[in-house]
């Protein structure tokens, strides 16, 4: 059902003022709100696409959309899964195709590191119940990385290879247990989990703007990152994840270096982004394309999934 006309113009008139203050509010923005048909609901775009750019944000402009990955890594493991190449609740076979987990320790609260005594299954991975966490979240994590320090947005694997939080399978903790889900899909498939993506995903969709590796064309619409001061003040920064968008696209070696970050990897067009969940809202099939990307007979237990984790 479309939206009202009132609704439109209430929706566009709080996307408008939140650029208003450039230097307190946000410089620029992109809301796209998709119905179960694939089509916009609403979508546009206002401000500018950085504080220190005259360029304005447009519907065209891409964004590292980070955490918003982890659904796409998801979605892959789960096509798996229904193949028979991966299984939730095998910990012999994730261990199997990512030794590293084998021989991780738990980080107490006291700082002392204790043997992990269950194994890590791929359903703990994707559900963040394995132990990992994130440094910038979790500070007894970070005390334990220094003086060297954790960069999980590095684009090395061995940044995610850190200490567990509890023993797998008896806590929560949000953190990179999807970029070693995102591993072990590689290390099963052969590809590169943005190849696999690519693929698997995003092509049976006609996606063309969501990538871990932006190509020169996207590159020149990123929007820009910023850090925000105590005063509330908005600063341009660095970007966070910077060798994707600096690395020689020519050149097969330097990109085989990048590590695909299941987590946190994807750059991507907003109007893109939200086909997929198009998709998730027709029962894993584009209403657009016709392509099934998940089968129905594991949507029962994707949501099932859903909804014990937002409980908890």
């Amino acid at each position: 059902m479309p939206l009202s006309d009132q609704s439109l113009d209430r929706l566009r008139a709080l996307v408008d003022d939140s650029v208003a203050d450039q230097k307190k509010g946000i410089p620029g923005v992109t809301v796209v709100v998709v119905g179960k048909d694939g089509k916009d609901l609403f979508a546009h775009s206002a401000g500018k696409q950085g504080i220190t750019s005259e360029q304005p944000m447009t519907l065209d402009n891409i964004f590292w959309i980070a955490s918003c990955t982890k659904m796409l890594t998801g979605v892959a493991c789960m096509q798996l899964v229904e193949q028979g190449l991966l299984s939730l609740d095998d910990g012999e076979q994730i261990e199997n195709l990512c030794p590293e987990l084998k021989d991780l320790k738990v980080l107490r609260s006291d700082g002392v590191l204790e043997e992990k005594k269950n194994r890590i299954t791929l359903r703990m991975l994707l559900s963040h119940t394995a132990g990992f966490g994130y440094t910038f979240f979790n500070e007894r994590l970070r005390d334990w990385s220094f003086p060297a320090g954790i960069d999980e947005f590095s684009g090395r694997i061995e940044d995610v290879t850190q200490p567990l939080l509890f023993q797998p399978g008896e806590g929560w903790e949000y953190g990179v247990g999807i970029d070693w889900a995102g591993i072990a899909l590689e290390r099963r498939t052969g590809d590169t989990l943005n190849t696999y993506l690519q693929k698997h995903v995003f092509q049976p969709l006609g996606l063309k703007n969501i990538s871990m590796f932006p190509n020169e064309d996207m590159r020149a619409k990123l929007a820009h990152m910023h850090a925000r001061d105590p005063d509330g003040t908005l600063r341009p920064r660095d970007h966070l994840l910077r060798r994707p968008l600096v690395v020689d696209l020519g050149n097969e070696k330097e990109i085989a270096s990048v590590f695909n970050s299941g987590g946190a990897g994807l750059f991507a067009k907003p109007q893109e982004y939200t086909k997929v969940l198009a998709v998730l809202l027709n029962n894993g099939t584009c209403p657009i394309t016709g392509s099934q990307i998940l089968l129905l007979n594991l949507w029962a237990q994707v949501e099932v999934e859903v909804y014990k984790a937002l409980s908890q």
